[in-house]
C-alpha cells in the first residue's frame, strides 16, 4: 500500500452562504432533524422529485471530481460542490445537519465516512471520497463515489474498483419481496473474497423528505435487516470496504470517522428506488 503519511485535522474554512430563495431542509439552524414519521415507500410525484435532486448531487459531485489533484484542497472542492448545487437552486443538504460544517463530505485515505473539508491538501496517490447530498423541491438525492489522485498504488486502486463493483451488485439484488439482508450478504460475500473489512455501525437508510428516514440497509449480512422492500422504496446502497479491520476511531470532531488500523478505505453510494422488477437508480448525472 501507499506509504503516505496519515491524515491530521486542517483549518476549517468559515461557513459558506446560500441564496435567500433556495429552500432550506426544516433542521437547518436546529440541533437536528425532525424525526420522519412518513411511509418507505413514496408516491411517484416524490420519487420523481427526487430523481431531480439525484441528478443534481451527481452533477455537483461529477464537477468538484474534475477539480481532483495533487495540491488542491478538500475545502476548494467544497466549493465547486456547494457553488453548482446553489446555482441550481438545492440547497448542499449536508450543511448544518446536525451541525456539519460543510456542503460535502470528503473522506480520504483511512477516513471511512464524513471527513469535514478543510485545508487539507490532496497529495499524489490518495484516494478521495466525494460525498454529496442536494435538497430541492422538499426532497433530497444522495451520493458518493471514491476517486484517485494522481498516481495510485494497485492495492489502493483495486479497492476502489471492487468497491464500485459490490454497489454494483448490490443495486443488482434489489428486488421487490426480498428482505434488506439481501444487499448485505451480496456485498460481504464479494469483499471477502479478497479478505477486505466491510465497515459495520454506518450504513445505507432511507431517504425522501427526510435526508435520513430511519430505514436502515446495512452492508453486511445482519439477520435483524428483515425489512421487506417494497415497489417505491426508496434508499441508499453505500458500501464502506477497507483493506484492514472494519472497526473505527473518530476525531474529536465527531464527524470524521478513520479505521482503527489506518488502512485505507473505499466507498460509492446510490440513491434509488424499487420498482416492480428492481431498482432505478436516482443518482444518475
Amino acid at each position: 500500500m501507499s506509504g503516505q503519511s496519515l491524515l491530521v485535522p486542517g483549518e476549517i474554512s468559515p461557513v459558506r452562504s446560500v441564496p435567500g430563495n433556495v429552500r432550506r431542509p426544516e433542521y437547518v439552524g436546529k440541533p437536528g432533524p425532525t424525526p420522519y414519521t412518513g411511509p418507505e415507500v413514496q408516491d411517484s410525484d416524490t420519487v420523481e422529485r427526487m430523481r431531480v435532486a439525484g441528478r443534481i448531487a451527481a452533477q455537483a459531485m461529477e464537477e468538484a471530481a474534475k477539480h481532483i489533484a495533487p495540491g488542491v484542497t478538500t475545502d476548494e472542492l467544497d466549493r465547486v460542490a456547494h457553488d453548482f448545487m446553489v446555482d441550481h437552486g438545492a440547497y448542499p443538504s449536508t450543511l448544518g445537519y446536525r451541525g456539519f460544517p460543510k456542503s460535502l463530505c470528503t473522506s480520504v485515505n483511512e477516513v471511512i465516512c464524513h471527513g469535514i473539508p478543510d485545508s487539507t491538501v490532496l497529495r499524489d496517490g490518495d484516494i478521495v471520497n466525494l460525498d454529496v447530498t442536494a435538497y430541492i423541491n422538499g426532497v433530497h438525492g444522495d451520493n458518493n463515489a471514491t476517486y484517485l489522485c494522481g498516481d495510485v498504488d494497485e492495492e489502493s486502486r483495486l479497492l476502489v474498483e471492487r468497491t464500485r463493483e459490490s454497489l454494483n451488485r448490490a443495486i443488482k439484488a434489489v428486488r421487490p419481496g426480498r428482505q434488506i439482508n439481501v444487499i448485505g450478504r451480496v456485498i460481504e460475500s464479494y469483499a471477502k473474497r479478497f479478505g477486505y473489512g466491510v465497515v459495520r455501525d454506518f450504513t445505507g437508510h432511507g431517504i425522501n423528505t427526510s435526508f435520513h428516514s430511519g430505514l436502515i440497509v446495512p452492508h453486511y449480512d445482519s439477520p435483524h435487516a428483515t425489512t421487506v422492500m417494497q415497489p417505491g422504496m426508496t434508499f441508499t446502497i453505500e458500501p464502506m470496504l477497507t483493506l484492514g479491520t472494519h472497526e473505527y476511531d473518530m476525531w474529536d470532531d465527531g464527524w470524521t470517522v478513520l479505521t482503527k488500523d489506518r488502512k485505507r478505505t473505499a466507498q460509492f453510494e446510490h440513491t434509488l428506488v424499487v420498482t416492480e422488477t428492481g431498482a432505478d437508480i436516482l443518482t444518475l448525472p
